[in-house]
């Protein structure tokens, strides 16, 4: 059976619903699903819970009740077939009486897949694919971090038309306008954790929390502090969300204990070794990180190979020659080495442009 118009719509419904999981689930997978009945009808629908809690298809079940039996669950993710912190997803759908699962994307984590064989195997009907590119990006985070081991880097930043960050002065409040800081602080809340350098930390005394926006919970602030200059009144270092900071092995740190979290790492040519840094915060669970930190950063990641996403804010403002640029770095030597990006999103935010990019 091909699925037709009610099932595409239905799925189309189930991506929507697991972005509403996003920054609230790690390190579990954000997933939607929609539950029809045997006549086509919604019978229920949810997303995935926080950790501990139940699984999207799980979810849906519960709230289509008797009315699951015959019909059919439409999920973004291909149902979990292991039993962790909750049940299989594959158990729950035979058990429900489901004649038919259409999912978008395969569960690429070995030994948590399988569900669809499970399914095909208790008689039940099993189509994979269904918007299967248009899921995968909604899910982009959680599937590169399982597949890399390393969480999704999105860089995030606001600049002029001519690409300044700052003024010569060193100000920078505010080159963008508040449509966009607003949808800036969506993005924090979609995220699991957000990075910014010391550089930053010494200029703009970030306060890193996700305002303005709806927030199951906060995402962790790293702050990346090669030689621990944290001050202790940073705003980083209040009680509104757990903070996260990363040193040297041999920076003194001791100013900053029992004020946030502190991890040594090694040294690299210049900071910290990122790669460390993301392995670290991958095994805290942290799945997708939002790079906020200044040119200097930035250009480490890039020079690393480590951003999958650029989100650029761009204001009809011009401030020339003196004022810091998005990105610092050795960069590139030539024309042709220049790292090219697949321009992907192009919406207006008030007076700005957000320009949504990934690697090509």
């Amino acid at each position: 059976m091909v699925s037709g118009p009610v099932e595409v719509a239905a799925m189309r419904r189930a991506i929507a619903l697991a972005a509403r999981a996003l920054g609230n689930v790690s390190p579990n997978p954000p997933v939607g699903c929609v539950v029809l009945d045997a006549a086509g009808n919604i019978a229920g629908e949810g997303f995935t819970t926080p950790p501990g809690g139940p699984h999207a298809e799980v979810v849906a079940l519960r709230a289509a009740g008797e009315r699951a039996g015959g019909g059919t669950a439409i999920s973004t993710l291909e149902p979990c077939d292991h039993h962790g912190r909750t049940p299989p997803c594959s158990r729950a759908l035979i058990e429900a009486g489901v004649a038919r699962v259409v999912y978008a994307v395969d569960d690429p984590v070995p030994g948590h897949g399988g569900g669809a064989s499970t399914l095909r195997g208790a008689g039940i009907d099993v189509e994979a694919g269904l918007l299967e590119q248009e899921a995968a990006l909604g899910n982009e985070a959680w599937l590169t971090a399982v597949r890399f081991g390393r969480p999704f880097v999105t860089w995030k930043f606001g600049a002029s038309l001519d690409g300044r960050v700052s003024a010569r002065d060193g100000s920078s409040r505010w080159v963008t306008s508040a449509e966009s800081r607003a949808d800036g602080h969506r993005l924090r809340a979609e995220c699991d954790a957000v990075v910014v350098g010391s550089g930053t930390m010494r200029v703009d005394d970030p306060h890193l929390a996700a305002r303005n926006a709806a927030v199951c919970r906060q995402p962790l602030r790293v702050v990346v502090d090669t030689q621990a200059r944290t001050q202790v009144t940073a705003r980083v270092l209040d009680a509104a969300a757990p903070t996260l900071v990363a040193v040297a092995d041999d920076a003194d740190a001791r100013h900053l204990e029992g004020r946030a979290e502190v991890v040594r790492l090694p040294r690299a040519a210049e900071g910290l070794d990122l790669n460390s840094l993301l392995k670290t915060l991958y095994e805290r669970d942290v799945r997708s990180i939002l790079l906020e930190g200044g040119p200097t950063l930035a250009g480490s990641f890039l020079a690393a190979g480590l951003i999958d996403r650029v989100v650029a804010y761009l204001a009809p403002v011009l401030i020339g020659g003196g004022g810091a640029p998005a990105l610092a770095g050795a960069g590139a030597p030539s024309i042709a080495a220049a790292r090219r990006l697949r321009l992907d999103e192009v919406i207006r935010l008030g007076p700005d442009v957000r320009l949504v990019a990934r690697p090509a």
